[in-house]
């Protein structure tokens, strides 16, 4: 998985995605939520191993995520995602952590 990035695409068909959807980019080093706009765009991040939680609330198609950090600061909130991909996004980011906490604890052989 190095170097892999994984996009995550709020659907248009939810309220402020229609014409510049949301995008979650998950990477080995960090969460990044980006909304595009007409001009430039917003992005938010987070370290991986700096996640705390990711909160999932599903409706009857699309659902809500916020990923919150350790550091306090201001959770990672996206909405309009398919069920499927919030659950992805949560195994995912789960995954890395369990790979940055094995990296983190793997002696180094000099």
């Amino acid at each position: 998985m190095v170097n892999q990035k994984h996009v995550f695409t709020a659907s248009r068909w939810t309220s402020g995605n229609l014409f510049f959807p949301v995008r979650i980019e998950i990477t080995r080093e960090r969460v990044t939520r980006i909304k595009p706009h007409l001009i430039g765009s917003d992005e938010e991040s987070i370290a991986i191993p700096k996640v705390a939680s990711v909160n999932i609330r599903t409706g009857l198609i699309w659902s809500n995520i916020r990923i919150d950090s350790t550091g306090g600061s201001n959770p990672i909130m996206s909405h309009g995602h398919r069920k499927e991909d919030a659950r992805a996004i949560r195994d995912l980011i789960e995954r890395l952590q369990q790979e940055a906490a094995g990296r983190a604890s793997a002696p180094k052989s000099e």
